[in-house]
């Protein structure tokens, strides 16, 4: 089969490689769709140190089941199908706590990194085991089951969060992840979403998904702004959605004593924050892992055309392009959101 191989940081091939075997509880998918992840995108330079190469890269996808193992019940040949990005046991102490994205040895699509490898989506076929499959809705494309994670990664940092009807959030950054925390705010019934980022055309398709204002960072003191809008309190809910330290400072000015901040993004492994501002407005800070049983919902919200995808989707491009889409991607290129594979 071909796949698209990170060789070396920063250098990908097209290459033959042979199709996965499947062990008896995993299923071979013939890929029709995958997402070029922000998270791909920032390992590819070795700068996060979770795409060691070589490795193949992919971990938000959706196709056909190709072929079954022994042992998988339920699922055939023909089945359309996305899958979670994290590989979890089921019989790990988190998982029968019924939080199976902190379980342990898990491993994610498409990452290595010291502890594991696990070859990913960037390629025509992949295996994954039958329990993290999800069956399409028949209305659901590849094209849009392909960004069921991202909206999954979004929905669970928002299930996370103590959302009141009326609420204001304030949204740090207007990347994927951002944008349908912002659209899934909107759903739960916030009054007021304010977003910032460094880019005006994110900041003017942020408003059209939902957030009530956008401020671009330099030219508008952010926190200022936030209290204006909310009689000098603050916002009640907070989402770092880049992973830098100066957002989360941001959002952290931003927000009413008493808030709760929710923690998405993960660029950085570590980041100065103001420690007793956290303590003497008792803030709550969380972080959001991966995904938890969201796959469904989210599903069922693209079903129901309650989620905008197609505006945050950039090219839709053949696997053999994926190396010059990753550079552009890379380089930040004006306009480019979410880019799709198509083996």
């Amino acid at each position: 089969m071909k796949a698209l191989i990170l060789k070396e940081y920063r250098k990908f091939e097209i290459q033959d490689v042979p199709v996965p075997e499947i062990q008896p509880g995993e299923v071979l998918i013939k890929v029709m769709a995958v997402g070029i992840c922000g998270s791909d995108v920032h390992g590819m330079d070795g700068s996060t140190g979770r795409r060691i190469p070589p490795i193949i890269m992919g971990h938000e996808a959706s196709g056909i089941i190709e072929s079954v193992g022994s042992e998988v019940l339920g699922w055939q040949p023909g089945d359309r199908v996305t899958f979670d990005s994290t590989i979890y046991r089921l019989d790990d102490w988190y998982s029968r706590k019924g939080l199976y994205n902190l379980s342990d040895n898990r491993m994610v699509l498409g990452v290595s990194c010291p502890d594991f490898k696990k070859d990913g989506a960037f390629a025509e076929y992949v295996a994954v085991p039958q329990h993290i499959l999800y069956k399409l809705p028949e209305n659901v494309s590849f094209e849009h089951a392909a960004m069921v994670e991202p909206i999954a990664v979004a929905l669970h940092a928002v299930n996370l969060t103590s959302v009141s009807v009326n609420d204001t959030a304030i949204v740090g950054g207007t990347g994927m992840i951002a944008l349908f925390v912002i659209q899934l705010l909107k759903l739960a019934g916030c009054g007021q979403i304010i977003t910032f980022d460094l880019d005006q055309d994110r900041l003017d398709l942020a408003l059209k998904l939902g957030a009530t204002h956008a401020f671009k960072v330099g030219v508008a003191s952010i926190s200022e702004e936030v209290k204006k809008l909310t009689q000098g309190r603050g916002a009640d809910i907070g989402f770092e959605v880049v992973g830098i330290a100066p957002v989360l400072k941001t959002v952290i000015d931003s927000v009413r004593k008493g808030a709760q901040i929710t923690l998405v993004g993960n660029v950085s492994a570590e980041v100065n924050f103001p420690l007793q501002q956290v303590v003497t407005r008792q803030l709550k800070l969380q972080g959001s892992c991966a995904i938890c049983g969201e796959y469904e919902p989210a599903l069922d919200l693209i079903n129901r055309g309650l989620i905008e995808i197609d505006a945050l989707t950039s090219a839709i491009v053949p696997l053999t392009d994926g190396a010059d889409w990753f550079n552009r991607l890379y380089n930040h290129e004006k306009g480019l959101m979410k880019v799709l594979l198509k083996p």
